[in-house]
């Protein structure tokens, strides 16, 4: 019998307390590991965690709990768990939970809620706890009776599955207690096929008359494990296959059908690849409309191409891009069953293979170039930092060289979570990865304060792969504190934090749109290697070029091989890439004369 097996509960119908049938749906649904702080108001249910087989990993701050189980869930494939107290403690994890509501994370936040007797009466920790999330939940289960424990827990963690998106698990601390009889459920899951055979068949005949067809791989590839298929569908075409935005993991860069990311910041190649398709297959893509906006000035979504956009979530086909189909199913399975139809069709496309490979591949050949010799921003207010801080004392590092140095040390096997933030942002065109499940970021919903949190999560899941974080010195003060949970937990990571003393993304704005009016962007840090070796991990702080290479190498071999956390403070200048929303930005008007100089 397996340690899975040994975790089972008997079947049939038991005396338990609804502590015991939480704790042994949970364990049904094959949970590990469940992050948060620890509280009164689940007490019970906690004190049996540990000889149910189920670690608790208690954190520094709730939010940073949510985003480790939104880490764990993207990394493993499986429920990534967080419970915290109830008002106060829970409610600092919404910002989290949003975020992986948008990255599609099967994550289910536990709430314990004020006692029954209580509700209504302003007591101590008391809200009302499932509107706060409401909007970023598939599922909200609120369990209004002990005897319905075990019904609501399975139902939650069933739908965070099937739905792909986090559920709420909502409980009275005082129905924990009592003695109850009940079945544990077994787990639900779909499965999903490849779409309807009429839609497959008219995107089947699409494919056949198209001459340059381009593939966009999404995130849905990578949860339907389905990057081989892509792969296999891609090679039957010829196509050009670029990774939809944040989803650089969801084909293999070594592969020569490979182009890079679309998006902010994301591959030239990419983008003028696609220009010049006939025919767009989304595959396990909602099309976001910030993951296709122009870019490097280019307005590069084709406007007469036929797009066929498949995605398990029928709300998404055409929501924001007109498609001439739309396949409701799942990304792996819809590749086999266009590959399949069209293994033996003489395809348009067929004739133009050699050609159509040659273009990628100078595309290609063009935008490493361009990279490689992309050594620092151009704009005048870049220059003029650049030229104003070779006067300061120590040395300051452009952000471009840095993620470039950074892309050549990475591991085999890597993890890599990004912030929200200019630079992190920069980096879209330089991270490539070999596998999915290995880039993690926050997403649309944005929000500093992801990436190390996120990391941590992930470690768990899978601690036998590298781990690192990217983080600008804004968004690092936001998550910092969770080196302890690190140190204190023996989950070593790697943390690089690129050091220029500044809110970038919002100062970029302040320089094109603002006359360089420079309010609240400033950022006066003390050393952040510092603040992590006084946190008890190692710290190391690089300003010269060559050493960033070697130093995130020395990081990751502290991490895999001596278990150590480790902060790579990178002492980066002020220059700065294009403006994160030049889409929602314009020239600002004045009418009131005391403001007419503030344009």
């Amino acid at each position: 019998m397996s340690e899975q097996d040994n975790r089972k509960v008997a079947p049939g119908v038991q005396k338990m307390t609804p502590s015991e049938a939480f704790v042994e749906t949970m364990v049904a649904n094959g949970v590990t590991d469940i992050f948060g702080i620890m509280g009164s108001a689940f007490m019970d249910a906690m004190d049996i965690f540990e000889p149910a087989g189920i670690r608790f990993i208690p954190v520094v701050h709730e939010q940073g709990s949510a985003h480790m189980a939104d880490g764990y869930s993207r990394v493993s494939g499986r429920h990534g768990v967080c419970i915290g107290q109830n008002g106060p403690g829970v409610s600092n994890s919404v910002t989290a939970i949003a975020a992986a509501y948008w990255a599609h994370s099967p994550v289910v936040i536990v709430t314990p809620e004020t006692g029954t007797m209580g509700m209504g009466l302003g007591g101590f920790q008391e809200a009302n706890q499932l509107p706060m999330f409401q909007e970023f939940t598939a599922y909200q289960g609120h369990v209004n009776n002990p005897k319905r424990m075990a019904e609501y827990t399975g139902r939650c963690f069933d739908w965070a599955m099937n739905e792909m998106a986090p559920t709420q698990l909502n409980i009275p601390r005082d129905y924990f207690y009592g003695e109850i009889e009940c079945e544990i459920p077994r787990p639900n899951r779909l499965d999903r096929g490849p779409g309807g055979e009429d839609s497959l068949n008219e995107a089947a005949d699409i494919l056949a008359d198209a001459k340059f067809p381009v593939i966009i791989s999404g995130g849905g590839v990578v949860m339907a494990d389905g990057v081989d298929e892509c792969k296999a569908l891609a090679e039957r075409l010829g196509a050009p296959v670029v990774n939809s935005y944040l989803h650089n993991d969801s084909f293999p860069a070594s592969h020569p059908l490979w182009c890079g990311p679309l998006g902010y910041q994301g591959s030239k190649a990419a983008m003028k690849l696609i220009a010049q398709a006939d025919v767009v297959i989304a595959l396990g893509s909602r099309l976001g409309p910030f993951g296709t906006l122009p870019q490097h000035g280019m307005d590069y979504w084709p406007k007469d191409a036929k797009i066929i956009q498949i995605d398990a979530n029928p709300r998404m086909l055409g929501l924001v891009k007109k498609i001439a189909v739309g396949i409701c199913g799942d990304a792996k399975a819809a590749a086999v069953a266009l590959t399949k139809r069209l293994a033996d069709r003489s395809l348009a496309c067929d004739s133009s293979k050699d050609d159509r490979a040659a273009t990628i591949s100078a595309e290609k050949e063009a935008w490493e170039k361009e990279l490689n010799e992309w050594t620092h921003e151009r704009d005048a207010y870049s220059l003029d930092m650049i030229d104003e801080q070779s006067k300061e004392p120590g040395n300051y590092l452009h952000p471009r060289q840095v993620l470039r140095e950074l892309e050549k040390a990475m591991p085999e096997d890597v993890m890599v979570s990004t912030d929200i933030g200019n630079i992190n942002s920069v980096a879209n065109s330089y991270l490539r990865f070999e596998k999915p499940r290995s880039f993690f970021a926050a997403m649309s919903f944005g929000n500093c304060g992801y990436a190390f949190p996120t990391m941590i999560g992930a470690k768990v899941a899978a601690p036998h792969r590298p781990a690192i974080s990217y983080a600008g010195d804004g968004a690092w003060r936001m998550s910092l504190m969770e080196t302890m949970t690190c140190v204190q937990h023996n989950i070593p990571v790697t943390a690089v934090v690129f050091h220029n003393r500044q809110w970038g993304a919002e100062k970029k704005n302040q320089v094109d749109f603002y006359g360089r009016r420079f309010i609240a962007g400033e950022l006066e840090n003390e050393s952040f290697a510092e603040i992590g070796r006084a946190m008890g991990a190692e710290g190391i702080t690089v300003d010269k070029l060559e050493d960033v290479g070697p130093a995130l190498k020395k990081a990751v071999d502290m991490q895999m091989n001596e278990g150590k956390t480790c902060i790579l403070e990178i002492m980066c200048t002020r220059e700065l890439g294009d403006p994160f929303r030049r889409d929602a930005l314009s020239k600002p008007v004045r009418f009131l004369e005391k403001y007419k100089d503030y344009v």
